[in-house]
């Protein structure tokens, strides 16, 4: 029985395992050393993560119907804002074309003003009141309130500073009595449409 334990105790371990003072088998250092390297390598480095994780992001591909959706919607915009522009310039030439109509047909009907006013100031005494006279003096009232209502106003002068803007000075007298660049006389009526000069007013100015 001894020599069978001797043996059994001098029987040499399996090839690369060793003994404990035991007895025992023991295994490879190598595997032992081997495991806590796995596990390292299985464990990642963050920046490497994060920098695969930066780098690896790919781009979405957009939808062909979504990318033809946004041109035509761009599009669209693009034409509205030109019409917009063309209908603002549109009424304006409209407006400034009727403006400079409106002025040409108010120049033509102020000589006959003129007419009735000189036709009315040179009338007899004894003319004045008759139905011919009384006739001629409607006329003249309701011409001028249809130019007014239309935005014709005569331009006030007489006794008012002269205003290259408004006044056209045809003859200059020297009178104590008024004051410097004052209108002392009107000779014809100048008028104003939508705040523009149609005729300039004609006077004598003191000096």
């Amino acid at each position: 029985m001894r020599e069978a334990s001797e043996n059994s105790q001098s029987q040499e371990a399996p090839d690369g395992f060793g003994t404990n003072p035991d007895g025992e088998a023991m295994g490879k250092p190598e595997e032992q050393d081997e495991l806590p390297r796995e596990e390292e390598q299985g464990q990642e480095n963050p920046r490497e993560s994060s920098k695969k994780g930066f780098f690896g992001k790919k781009k979405e591909k957009k939808d062909p119907k979504d990318a033809q959706i946004e041109e035509l919607t761009d599009r669209l915009k693009r034409n509205m804002a030109e019409f917009d522009n063309f209908r603002k310039r549109t009424e304006k030439e409209k407006s400034a074309m009727f403006e400079i109509g409106a002025k040409d047909i108010i120049e033509r009907i102020l000589p006959v003003i003129d007419n009735f006013e000189r036709g009315l100031n040179s009338m007899p005494e004894d003319a004045k009141g008759t139905p011919f006279a009384e006739g001629m003096e409607m006329i003249y009232k309701q011409l001028l309130k249809n130019l007014e209502e239309a935005g014709v106003k005569a331009i006030e002068a007489a006794g008012q500073p002269f205003d290259p803007n408004f006044h056209n000075a045809v003859m200059h007298v020297e009178d104590e009595e008024q004051g410097e660049n004052v209108v002392v006389q009107e000779f014809q009526k100048g008028y104003l449409y939508r705040d523009s000069v149609v005729r300039h007013s004609m006077v004598q100015v003191a000096n």
